[in-house]
């Protein structure tokens, strides 16, 4: 099955922007469903964004505008990109593929990658 590797996280000021990348190996990632989802202790997982295997996108009302999710089967990755980043987007970023029945069941994660905004 697919691994997954997520990297460019960090810290950044409000108003910045940063580029998250979701590296998978393993497997090809287009034939997967993937989502991005963010994680704050003590709080619910929130999903940030969804990827469908056609490439069509999906976001939370709370990033719509202002982040962009996109695949790249050329370097087997998918990619986060931020901008005008707000305090409340701090949380651990982690991507996720699986399979599609009804909606796509995330069964495959990654280890994710912290961003804080100040």
């Amino acid at each position: 099955h697919v691994q997954l590797v997520e990297s460019g996280g960090g810290s950044m000021q409000v108003g910045g922007s940063l580029r998250l990348s979701c590296v998978a190996s393993g497997d090809t990632i287009g034939r997967y469903c993937m989502g991005w989802f963010r994680q704050i202790p003590d709080k619910e997982r929130e999903g940030v964004a969804g990827i469908e295997s056609d490439g069509s996108t999906s976001y939370a009302d709370s990033v719509k505008g202002r982040f962009t999710a996109s695949l790249d089967s050329a370097s087997n990755t998918a990619s986060l990109r931020m901008n005008n980043l707000r305090p409340e987007d701090t949380a651990l970023y982690y991507c996720a593929a699986g399979w599609k029945g009804g909606s796509c069941d995330y069964r495959y994660k990654g280890q994710g990658t912290q961003v804080t905004v100040s």
